[in-house]
């Protein structure tokens, strides 16, 4: 596949212009309703339909189906991610209207994280070949471990980068607003959101080191492994606000995730030496366990409305009072010498 150095800027470019988008659409705090995550789910899937179909057309049916096997990959394995944020923000109580400012500089951060390790991967499996069998390996490990723990859920209490981070990084108890940073009597302080934002972080590299192996394992092309990660990920906040409230309907969906994993580790294990199973045949498995597993949880959910995930009965996070809000000054303005003696 010949991708000429223009397409990559072009679609950096196309990248960054819909972020922008979504940033301007979204630059006044408010709780996103079903209706507008909705609408903007459609925009996003219909781009990142529309790209494969870009590709189809100008590369041929089999760089195509690669790069829509990828992108369906990708988007399955992001509802699970959808669900650990729902948990995350549930569980600190974050308000609705401040969780949009968190997931746009998350997705950012993964944009830039998975391009690394697609970057990283790509320069990998070209020089060695025989990392296919440990990505091979990992995939089935993780998808057996999935299996396994389909029933348990994150404690985000528990979170190492979370301790490590109250311990490092003086921090106030209190929401202000949409800010990641105050500054209060002098001294500069996290607020909580950017201690939720560092946690959604560290997911997102997590799910990657999960994610980014499966799609090397439908095609090898760095360009389609990227365009499809990117597609995926640009829709995953407004899939958030469509999805968070049904985590319960989605019952049987891990397992489905599971099986995804362990398919594509037996497809990356057969095509090193043995077999290379076809792209068509692939994305029709692939969508049939995905298929089977979102009709089966949804009917044996039936009936069971919309809910927010659980929360604990004292979040360890609360709201600012409009006195502690007066009380901050800038997070730009440098305390006085006078002030700071004070």
């Amino acid at each position: 596949m010949d991708v000429p150095l223009w397409l990559w800027f072009a679609v950096l470019g196309a990248v960054l212009v819909m972020l922008l988008i979504d940033l301007v659409a979204h630059r006044h705090a408010h709780v996103i309703g079903v209706r507008e995550a909705a609408a903007w789910t459609v925009v996003w899937v219909l781009c990142g339909v529309g790209f494969g179909g870009y590709v189809w057309w100008e590369y041929g049916s089999e760089f195509g189906q690669q790069y829509y096997a990828g992108y369906l990959i990708e988007k399955s394995l992001a509802v699970d991610n959808v669900f650990v944020w729902a948990i995350i923000f549930s569980y600190f109580a974050v308000p609705r209207e401040f969780q949009h400012r968190v997931l746009f500089l998350g997705v950012l951060g993964a944009l830039i994280f998975r391009g690394a390790f697609i970057a990283a991967g790509s320069v990998l499996i070209s020089s060695f070949a025989w990392i296919l069998y440990l990505f091979a390996a990992f995939l089935l490990y993780t998808g057996w471990r999935m299996i396994r723990q389909r029933n348990e859920h994150l404690d985000p209490e528990q979170s190492r980068a979370l301790r490590l981070f109250r311990r490092w990084v003086p921090m106030t108890d209190a929401y202000h607003g949409q800010k990641f940073l105050i500054r209060k009597n002098g001294v500069l302080l996290a607020t909580p959101l950017l201690a939720v934002l560092v946690l959604v972080e560290v997911t997102d590299i997590v799910f990657a080191v999960d994610s980014i192996p499966a799609i090397f394992a439908v095609t090898d092309e760095a360009f389609l492994v990227f365009t499809a990660n990117a597609f995926a990920i640009l829709g995953l906040r407004a899939m958030y606000f469509l999805l968070a409230d049904l985590i319960h309907r989605f019952a049987y969906l891990k397992l489905g995730l599971a099986l995804v994993l362990i398919w594509v580790g037996i497809k990356m294990l057969l095509k090193i030496d043995l077999y290379y199973i076809p792209t068509t045949i692939s994305l029709a498995v692939v969508t049939f366990i995905l298929g089977v597993s979102v009709i089966a949880s949804l009917i044996a959910t039936r009936g069971q409305a919309r809910r927010e995930a659980p929360a604990p009965e004292n979040p360890p996070f609360r709201t600012a009072t409009e006195e502690e809000v007066a009380a901050t000054t800038s997070v730009w303005r440098r305390p006085s010498t006078a002030a700071s003696k004070r």
